[in-house]
């Protein structure tokens, strides 16, 4: 069996993986997007489904006004003592000198069951994890310390600490285990004990096409560590041509048939367009993805197979190949709840804000606040997961005022998309309108050429996403589109474009509800569809 790769496609960093007798699992960081956490689930580890979002009430993550690329970083995913365990985050300042990083611990018997109230574990850095000591029977909280001194690197290094379940915090003294390497910004820390070695795996040198991922080991728990002797363990940095950039964070896993393997964050790049290969190095409009390399062991250190850089196709476990029913490409919002691949931003949209039952076979979404708001938008939305795709919907909507709008958008983050919606104008009614916002700057490219709407019950929304380009029609009977305004360029909805690089989500689309006036207008969308 070939597994290609990105295994998990889409915006899906930061991957923590465990295994469950026969099954296995990734968890996911999803930053300011709500539920919390991406779980998938493989028999073999070629084939992967969403199955939970666990991080799903507010008791677990409230995320209203947490700035963007807050929210969930670095998930960490664990079975042990016959149930799961799940280490997150919830950043609440990006900017600055500071991270303000809350780290938390739930448990469930099952992946897709009620998760269990929060406990609150520290807050001196991010990128958490716990790790079970098969050797002492104790359980130990590892994660990196911020450290926001002037002149001080902000990586102070990682911090090892007991914890007591019984007692439900940290525990005993805490003690840097390790400063990292001479690449620096050294986080996600992972502990495994393997044939009498303690392994530490962190990543380095940040989350862009610099990233790498760095292993050490060490007899004792508590160090010395030494790294290993041809760090780095995998990196895309000195191979500019092969396809899986930004390798770096990721974590280890041996399965049921005795291999091993190791899933890392990874980024693919669009085609270069009559551009230098190493300057811009490239745009990722699908975030950071997931994939998977096998590992070899020499002297009791692992090895990527194939050389430390991430291979396109590698060779699968001896497990029978079990694959998967393709999802639907059509939503027609018949269930009761929304499928996993839709999430809203930073909180969950109560029956005040989303309804699937005030008009059954209908997503109402009932009027909030801007595109721009870090509080409560009325949005739903699923990644990108293609470089090509065609999505669409169906939305009736009835403005009075200039102040509300409904419709299709496409989405980075809050000073970044772009926007076709009904609305209203003075002079012309109801209107189809376009609205832009580029790392801030706002514009209406079709000002004074709107589309006039009058009585139509109906609009069809659609967007074409064609690799580099992307762009807009309409349609008032489902079947005769015609293009509405420019093509607009993938890349601007990129981790790599915005205010120059560092944000950590991805592309979005889906569709939305403003109301300024304050009188929560309602839009119903009939359906939803992605097609690649």
């Amino acid at each position: 069996m070939k597994i290609q790769n990105p295994i998990l496609t889409g915006f899906n960093p930061d991957p923590s993986i465990c295994r469950s007798g026969e099954d296995y699992y990734i968890a996911t960081s999803t930053f300011e997007w709500f539920p919390g956490v991406s779980i998938h689930h493989s028999k073999d580890l070629k084939h992967w489904e969403l199955v939970s979002r666990p991080l799903n009430r507010t008791s677990l993550l409230d995320m209203k006004g947490n700035p963007n690329s807050g929210g969930v970083w670095a998930p960490q995913l664990s079975y042990h003592d016959g149930k799961f365990w799940l280490i997150y985050s919830d950043i609440k300042v990006t900017d600055g000198q500071w991270k303000d990083a809350h780290n938390y611990l739930t448990t469930c018997d099952t992946i897709d069951g009620e998760w269990s109230e929060p406990i609150y574990m520290n807050s001196s850095g991010f990128d958490p994890s716990l790790f079970h000591n098969p050797k002492d029977g104790k359980k130990y909280f590892v994660n990196m310390v911020w450290d926001p001194r002037e002149g001080h690197h902000n990586f102070y290094g990682i911090v090892l600490q007991e914890y007591d379940h019984n007692q439900e915090k940290l525990v005993g003294d805490k003690k840097i285990i390790f400063e990292g390497t001479d690449v620096k910004l050294t986080e996600a820390p992972h502990l495994y004990f393997i044939d009498d070695y303690y392994y530490l795996l962190t990543a380095e040198g940040g989350t862009k096409f610099d990233h790498q991922a760095t292993i050490a080991r060490s007899k004792n728990i508590d160090g010395p560590y030494e790294v290993h002797p041809e760090n780095p363990l995998i990196s895309s940095f000195g191979h500019p041509r092969i396809l899986l950039q930004k390798a770096g964070h990721g974590s280890l896993v041996k399965t049921h048939t005795d291999e091993w393997f190791f899933v890392h964050l990874t980024g693919r790049v669009l085609p270069k367009e009559n551009e230098p290969l190493l300057d811009p190095r490239g745009f990722c409009p699908l975030g950071r993805e997931t994939a998977i390399q096998r590992i070899e062991w020499h002297d009791n250190w692992p090895y990527i197979v194939g050389g430390n850089y991430p291979q396109d196709k590698i060779d699968g476990p001896a497990i029978k190949e079990q694959p998967l029913a393709k999802a639907a490409e059509i939503v027609d919002f018949d269930e009761s709840i929304l499928p996993l691949d839709f999430q809203s931003l930073r909180i969950p949209l109560g029956e005040d804000i989303l309804s699937l039952s005030e008009r059954p076979g209908y997503l109402r979404l009932k009027g909030r606040e801007s595109l721009t708001s870090l509080f409560t938008q009325a949005l739903i939305a699923r990644r990108w997961q293609d470089f090509t795709f065609e999505a669409e919907t169906k939305v009736e909507f009835n403005p009075v005022t200039f102040q509300q709008q409904a419709g299709l958008v496409n989405y980075y983050n809050t000073d970044n998309w772009t926007y076709l919606n009904i609305t209203h104008h003075e002079e012309k009614g109801r209107i189809l309108d376009l609205m832009v916002l580029d790392n801030l700057s706002f514009s209406q490219p079709i000002k004074g050429e709107e589309i006039v709407l009058g009585n139509s019950e109906a609009v069809y929304l659609r967007v074409n996403v064609e690799v580099n380009d992307y762009y807009y029609s309409y349609s008032l009977d489902g079947e005769t589109f015609k293009r509405i305004g420019p093509t607009f360029k993938s890349y601007k909805l990129s981790d790599d474009y915005i205010r120059g690089g560092g944000f950590f989500t991805g592309a979005f689309v889906g569709m939305c509800v403003q109301d300024n006036s304050g009188q929560r207008l309602h839009a119903d969308f009939d359906y939803f569809r992605y097609s690649n």
